[in-house]
């Protein structure tokens, strides 16, 4: 766990100074590829817990895109097809986003889909 705790902490690094250029981020993602699964990889929930823990000891906030980037390029770099999933509500305006796998939602509330209409997948 703590060998899967520091690349989530790396991807939160990676992801951060992405962020302000949004196109690279979502290059980045886009084209990470889904590495052969092994039988010693982790599962998606070890993954999603192990992001989620390294938010917690980030030096700063931690927002919902560079999140989500960081889970869907672990989940990717351990064999799971994941994918990062940028949505938006008009009123009141909000946009966030999530990581899916098989059409799940792994790394927020189930119910996305039904706040947010999705805008793109990659």
């Amino acid at each position: 766990m703590c060998i899967l705790f520091f690349q989530a902490f790396w991807h939160l690094i990676r992801f951060d100074f992405s962020e302000a250029d949004f196109p690279v981020l979502y290059r980045q993602v886009r084209d990470c590829p889904v590495t052969p699964r092994s039988t010693t990889s982790p599962s998606a929930g070890r993954i999603c817990y192990a992001v989620d823990l390294a938010c917690i000891w980030y030096w700063k906030q931690v927002l919902c895109l560079q999140r989500s980037a960081a889970t869907a390029s672990l989940l990717r770099k351990h064999g799971l097809p994941a994918q990062l999933v940028l949505g938006a509500k008009q009123m009141p305006f909000r946009a966030h986003a999530w990581v899916e796998m098989e059409d799940r939602v792994v790394n927020d509330k189930p119910y996305m889909r039904e706040i947010y209409e999705v805008l793109e997948r990659c």
